[in-house]
């Protein structure tokens, strides 16, 4: 993998972690469609972690009020305050990805090798952010969170594992179909990427160890790592400002696009 390689390949991670259009199906075909070769488990390691960071830094304060507050919790045995409340439902909407990916593991590494099953469900992507932009009254905030809702948005989160179905698109249009208002579907959905983010990211981490680090160049790794982490930050920051006023039709119009033009054979 050359330098630029790394870095578009890194870019697209970035962005497409956060932004609703799912990054995996855009690794999965956008190498297909370049007649690359697969970028391979270190290199894709590595450009999560750089996501990892993006995410991490840009909620840092919330996390970490959250995190005491949990902790605050544990020591009182009560849910009364309303972080502390926030945090397990972070943590219970977390659990349906995990299940889901432990049981289905092997079904989902197939599907990474299937760059047309990976456009057609970036066709279900768009049709979850147009019925997002239809039901609903987008009227609660964030704290209004349920643990029926943390539930809902994370078993949405669970189907994403899937190639080509949005992580953030999927919870993002499942709060706003719960009620939740635009920019608060869009934080609940980033602070419930971070465990799933960490835990995929010290799985691949594991993977990589036993699999060996196979003399892959450092050069394109750095490249890749930063250009996810600084577009990742970017990618973050730019989607809760757009989404407090506008609709995610644009992005829905895109996977429809994407999605058709890899299934029709105009890009091939």
């Amino acid at each position: 993998m050359s330098i630029w390689q790394a870095i578009l390949l890194g870019t697209l991670q970035g962005a497409t972690e956060f932004l609703p259009v799912s990054s995996s199906g855009h690794l999965v075909i956008v190498p297909y469609l370049l007649h690359w070769a697969e970028p391979g488990l270190v290199f894709d390691t590595v450009v999560h972690l750089g996501t990892l960071l993006a995410i991490v830094l840009y909620f840092w304060d919330d996390l970490w009020q959250l995190f005491l507050a949990a902790l605050d919790s544990l020591k009182r045995r009560s849910l009364v305050d309303a972080n502390a409340r926030l945090a397990w439902e972070v943590a219970l909407g977390s659990l349906p990805a995990v299940i889901v990916g432990v049981l289905f593991n092997d079904l989902f590494e197939t599907l990474f090798g299937k760059p047309r099953a990976a456009a057609g469900f970036l066709l279900v992507t768009a049709g979850l952010l147009l019925l997002a932009e239809f039901v609903g009254k987008r009227d609660r905030p964030l704290l209004a969170v349920s643990w029926l809702d943390a539930l809902i948005i994370g078993t949405a989160q669970a189907f994403a594992i899937t190639p080509g179905i949005s992580r953030s698109g999927s919870t993002i249009a499942a709060g706003m179909m719960l009620g939740l208002r635009r920019e608060d579907a869009a934080r609940f959905s980033f602070l419930l990427a971070v465990p799933i983010i960490f835990g995929s990211g010290m799985y691949q981490v594991l993977k990589t160890l036993h699999a060996g680090w196979g003399g892959t160049p450092i050069a394109p790794l750095v490249a890749g790592f930063l250009a996810a982490f600084i577009v990742g930050y970017l990618a973050v920051s730019a989607l809760l400002m757009y989404i407090r006023k506008h609709s995610l039709w644009p992005f829905a119009l895109y996977c429809a696009t994407f999605g058709e033009l890899v299934l029709s054979g105009i890009l091939s």
